[in-house]
């Protein structure tokens, strides 16, 4: 029986201010983020781990390569470039390629307005499905992209807020796309795999679910209850994790977290690393495992995917 597999990476955060005046940095929301990248993130987010996620990849030669979000640190063209040629290197054609934005590519209102994301990557957010909707602010999405035996669907929960929020929303017209293309025969022949940046789950607590969460998971939940069995990938929360969510009426959700990309972390289950999927012939999961960081051999081994315990 053949299998069909898919990588997952998030967050890789690639930095790049070539050619950037230092009033772009200070005078907006910017500031906030380049203060954090001074002070603590860039000791910890390497660019050289993400070129070499790249080059495993490009010697693994999946059939799929899915990346949920953050593929930039503050929204700037430079950056977008960058990520662009970073995810070239693998050698993959745009039609292998699936993207969604993070909250870090809507960073401010006008990287929101000017839609940079979709700009910058609208080769691989093309739709083989007329979703219908109004869209988002952020692009054109939903996009549904039908690969083999699964339906891969990119949501955009990527919106531009005030400084140190960086919570999601996909409002009422991409939900309600959502549900349409989960009824549609094309879709409901395959397994669906929904890609957001943000996860289903919220933070414990009000004030993080505010600040970090996405407030229409609920709605969510809803929509995926109309499906036997489901995927949700994600990024966001850097950290590698594996949770099946039982829903009303028997349907079932793989949750998939993959961590950032480019983070070195004592953690392993933070560690820089990509995730992988195999899917049966028939659609459903049969493997989830991961490619993470050894700081010891300097390449990516094998490992597996924690998974969380009700």
């Amino acid at each position: 029986m053949s299998t069909y597999r898919v990588a997952h990476l998030s967050d890789p955060h690639i930095l790049d201010l070539t050619g950037v005046p230092t009033s772009r940095l200070v005078l907006n929301k910017r500031i906030t983020g380049w203060v954090n990248l001074k002070l603590k993130r860039g000791s910890h987010h390497k660019p050289w781990v993400v070129e070499a996620m790249m080059d495993d990849l490009a010697k693994r030669r999946v059939d799929h390569v899915v990346v949920t979000g953050d593929l930039t640190n503050l929204a700037l063209d430079p950056e977008f470039e960058r990520a662009r040629s970073v995810l070239e290197r693998m050698g993959y054609g745009p039609d292998q390629v699936s993207v969604v934005p993070g909250n870090h590519d809507v960073y401010t209102r006008g990287a929101q307005r000017g839609q940079r994301f979709a700009r910058h990557f609208a080769k691989y957010i093309t739709s083989d499905l007329d979703v219908g909707g109004e869209g988002h602010p952020s692009g054109p999405f939903p996009f549904v992209r039908l690969r083999g035996p699964l339906a891969i669907i990119g949501l955009s929960t990527a919106v531009a807020r005030l400084p140190i929020v960086a919570s999601g929303w996909a409002g009422d017209a991409q939900l309600e796309a959502l549900a349409r293309i989960l009824a549609r025969d094309e879709v409901r022949s395959r397994l669906p795999v929904i890609l957001a940046h943000h996860p289903i789950t919220n933070p414990r607590g009000r004030v993080a679910s505010a600040l970090r969460g996405w407030s229409e998971t609920d709605a969510m939940r809803k929509v995926l209850g109309g499906v036997h069995e489901s995927l949700s990938l994600h990024g966001h929360l850097h950290h590698r994790v594996y949770e099946v969510i039982d829903l009303a009426g028997g349907a079932r959700v793989h949750r998939l977290g993959a961590t950032s990309a480019s983070l070195l972390h004592d953690d392993p289950d933070a560690m820089s690393g990509y995730n992988l999927y195999e899917f049966a012939e028939g659609g459903g999961l049969s493997r989830a495992s991961a490619r993470v960081w050894s700081a010891s051999t300097r390449a990516f081994e094998d490992a597996a995917v924690p998974a969380l315990r009700a």
